[in-house]
């Protein structure tokens, strides 16, 4: 690794996290050189991560101070926002391990969604009309007062949110709804501003910003863009822009760069925003590399361990793109009962029909001593194909995903057929 840095070789990485994402995340630095180990956040998904090094249990080991201590680690990548809110958080902090990910100020990017309209309505950054209600009787006296159609977030943003999104396309879809949702926490109605969504992701290091890819994730669970929103997307695509061409970038992320360094921001962010009268609106921002995305873009880079290391340390940055990799295709094979996670099934063993010629990570599965495979959850799989030509790239992904046979499992069928290019229905 070309970094420059006195650090010890290899470099250790601990990824907090479970399930493909974070196996995606740990293979990929694996192969460039990096020792890696996870902190296994959730209950379930840990199969995966345990095939590509060693994992440590949160109900075995509570707090994970002493374990990034006894097997120094490098830097951490959590995979949720959730760390920040645990009682070993200020502790972590404490320690000084570098984190790929803002935390104090930063974090209020994503965590809180009004923090993030007031900096927007502050720095001039379109953003959708939006309002805070306590309880169900605020909420319908804004309805009443501002009548709309409103995408119903939790006001903070959580795996656990009591609310999770819930869009509605008329008036009447929002009061029906505002019935339904749990005010533990408020709400957060968001104006809605239609379909035409799209995303930009950039690494911000150094008091720059760099811009990475330009990606559409597919978040209901069903053909056409129907059904309701997936808990994590069913697929989704990436287009390497680091030159911004569709402008993302310059209107509703360099606007901040002042804010960014302010607050001493330095790690991943991804803004999506919708088109509505030829103008970007900004609909939230996250402060990781997303879900379907990082292990696409952790692809596309030569040096991938080298970029998050000096993104960890806010130094400038040195990215270079592997040159056949212009695009990328991620699909979900879903499984029994998805997206209605209230639905269980049994363990169903899973058939590889064929060698795959792409990445494939593993979600929610386990396997016996013979080493057959067997679902254990709702979502199986993530098959991510990377090439020069979106339209190859998504043939390859689907090429593998047939590959792969699991009773009453299911995926999309028509990844990049709506919602791109960026600014389509």
């Amino acid at each position: 690794m070309n970094s420059g840095s006195s650090i010890k070789q290899p470099i250790s990485v601990m990824v907090f996290g479970v399930g493909s994402f974070t196996q995606g995340m740990l293979h990929i630095l694996k192969m460039d050189g990096a020792q890696v180990s996870t902190y296994l956040t959730r209950d379930y998904a840990h199969y995966s991560p345990s095939l590509e090094g060693k994992t440590y249990h949160s109900e075995v080991y509570p707090n994970p101070c002493k374990l990034l201590q006894k097997n120094n680690v490098d830097f951490v990548i959590p995979m949720s926002i959730d760390w920040l809110e645990e009682e070993w958080a200020e502790e972590f902090l404490s320690l000084g391990i570098p984190i790929f990910s803002p935390y104090d100020e930063g974090m209020k990017l994503e965590r809180e969604r009004d923090f993030a309209r007031r900096l927007c309505q502050r720095i001039g950054i379109p953003f959708p009309r939006a309002y805070v209600a306590k309880n169900r009787l605020e909420a319908e006296l804004i309805i009443k007062s501002h009548p709309r159609p409103y995408v119903i977030k939790n006001p903070l943003c959580s795996p656990t949110s009591p609310i999770h999104t819930v869009i509605c396309e008329t008036t009447e879809d929002t009061q029906s709804w505002l019935g339904n949702i749990n005010y533990a926490e408020g709400v957060f109605l968001q104006e809605y501003m239609g379909r035409r969504e799209v995303g930009h992701i950039a690494l911000v290091s150094g008091g720059e910003i760099y811009s990475l890819v330009t990606n559409q994730e597919y978040k209901r669970s069903y053909d056409g863009n129907m059904g309701i929103i997936a808990g994590a997307p069913m697929g989704g695509i990436v287009e390497r822009d680091s030159e911004d061409k569709y402008g993302l970038a310059k209107k509703l992320l360099h606007p901040l760069i002042p804010w960014f360094r302010e607050v001493k921001f330095h790690g991943p962010v991804q803004v999506t925003a919708a088109l509505r009268d030829d103008k970007w609106y900004v609909l939230e921002y996250n402060v990781r590399i997303g879900v379907t995305s990082g292990p696409m873009i952790l692809r596309m880079f030569e040096n991938p361990l080298e970029i998050l290391w000096d993104v960890v340390r806010n130094q400038k940055l040195n990215i270079r793109f592997k040159p056949a990799y212009q695009f990328g295709c991620s699909i979900t094979l879903a499984g029994y009962g998805y997206p209605y996670t209230q639905i269980t099934g049994p363990h169903l063993p899973i058939t590889l029909t064929q060698e795959f010629d792409c990445d494939v990570w593993w979600n929610e599965i386990t396997a016996n001593t013979k080493g057959k495979l067997y679902a254990t959850g709702h979502r199986i799989a993530d098959i991510i194909a990377l090439g020069e030509t979106l339209e190859k790239t998504i043939d390859v992904a689907y090429k593998n995903i047939k590959k792969i046979k699991c009773v009453n499992s299911y995926f999309r069928t028509d990844i990049g057929n709506s919602l791109w290019p960026p600014g389509n229905e």
